[in-house]
């Protein structure tokens, strides 16, 4: 099983958690040959296409990296039975193109292979049959090759669903954000952004692509002051923001929307309405001086949660509780409620369903449309040209391209995110 949320132990190595469970690793003295492993580990992984250190420790790693780290575990034990869930958000087309082909194979072999996706064209792509769960329960059973993804998001959802379509070119003001030359490490001390300039204008969807691990995550926890640069600036409405300062990039207007929403984008065992104040709580109507107004609070919470529809029995229930889609209205509304000027959206559908991810899409349109200037990275390509008005693609921590996101193809920019021009 490749799971969602992934089953790893973080002070342990790629190759440690590769193999453990796998006892044909351990002889007769109950040792590894740890430099054996590493280097089977790291076959398998450029056999397939899945690029990750073996040495490397999982806290080191971004979310891309870990779930390549969960479907390598799943290939390291020759599984006759593999249930892979989303396992292509990581991938660029053409290695979504290979696993495919792998997954194919597997099954030519007898293998069983259940995928579970919310990206139908690579549902219709892979399977052989496609079965639609809604609220738990089995909906139908189709075969793959007489569905079309329009009427399996009906079935999904239970509605009629309007394809995404890329709207026409937005209104955009003067530059709000603006990254010169910044430069990152990352968790182990090795340049993860090297020299990225870019600028996101007034109303403007930017849309960043990549495979992840390429140094997304670190620039937009460089941008929201989460992360110290190494060299570069940041400037937010032509004023330069303070390196590594979380309180001052908030100050300044930027909103940010991490990959990781329950891990880094609320605290899971404080309830929906603490996460809601957790940047504003300083100030009205949260506080008056040193003391919290509980009742606000709450107030502002139930607002919100009218607002954005984040379905809960009460402002009180711990975030931990909500679902993927309703922890990503809660993140949405708490940084929305600010009303920033820059919004940093870190793959904000990433797990989400059909309706939820629709849901999202409108909030970032919305957000531009009022102004907002929108850095979106996402490796769904088929997002960032739904959403984008720009796109600029990052490989290896730096910017390899640029181009507009009505004329950009699929091949020509999954060849960017691969590191080809």
């Amino acid at each position: 099983m490749v799971h969602q949320h992934f089953r790893l132990v973080e002070p342990f190595s790629v190759a440690e958690n590769v193999v453990l469970g796998d006892h044909r690793d351990v002889g007769r003295t109950f040792r590894l040959d740890s430099r054996a492993i590493e280097r089977r580990v790291g076959e398998l992984s450029q056999r397939y296409g899945l690029a990750v250190d073996p040495r490397a420790r999982i806290w080191q790693l971004s979310l891309g990296e870990q779930q390549r780290v969960e479907i390598l575990k799943a290939l390291y034990k020759d599984a006759r039975i593999l249930i892979l869930d989303e396992p292509t958000a990581v991938l660029t087309p053409q290695e979504s193109r290979a696993l495919f082909d792998t997954i194919r194979a597997m099954a030519r072999d007898g293998r069983t292979v259940i995928f579970i996706s919310h990206k139908l064209r690579e549902v219709k792509a892979v399977a052989d049959r496609v079965t639609i769960l809604r609220r738990g329960r089995s909906i139908a059973t189709v075969p793959a090759a007489e569905a079309t993804p329009q009427s399996l998001a009906t079935l999904m959802v239970g509605r009629e669903i309007q394809p995404a379509r890329r709207e026409g070119s937005r209104e955009v003001g003067e530059p709000c954000l603006e990254l010169h030359d910044v430069g990152a490490d990352g968790d182990r001390g090795l340049p993860a952004v090297r020299n990225v300039s870019l600028t996101v204008r007034r109303g403007e969807i930017l849309g960043l692509a990549g495979v992840a691990g390429n140094g997304q995550r670190e620039l937009a926890e460089t941008i929201a002051g989460m992360r110290p640069p190494t060299g570069g600036t940041v400037r937010v409405t032509g004023r330069k923001l303070k390196a590594g300062d979380a309180r001052a990039a908030i100050g300044a207007g930027i909103a940010y929307v991490p990959e990781d929403r329950l891990g880094t984008g609320l605290a899971p065992g404080l309830s929906v309405a603490d996460n809601v104040v957790l940047k504003s709580y300083r100030k009205p109507p949260a506080s008056r001086g040193p003391l919290l107004l509980v009742r606000k609070i709450r107030e502002l919470a139930e607002a919100l949660m009218q607002r954005y529809d984040v379905r809960a029995s009460g402002p009180d229930v711990p975030a931990r509780q909500l679902s993927g889609g309703n922890l990503q209205k809660v993140v949405l509304a708490r940084e929305f409620s600010g009303d920033p000027v820059v919004l940093v959206a870190a793959s904000p559908t990433r797990g989400l369903d059909v309706a939820g991810i629709e849901v999202v899409h409108a909030y970032l349109r919305d957000a531009a449309e009022r102004g907002v200037g929108v850095l979106l990275i996402s490796e769904d390509l088929d997002e960032i040209r739904t959403l984008a008005d720009r796109i600029a693609v990052m490989y290896e921590g730096a910017i390899v391209g640029e181009r507009d996101a009505s004329t950009a193809t699929v091949e020509e920019l999954g060849l960017l995110m691969a590191g080809g021009e």
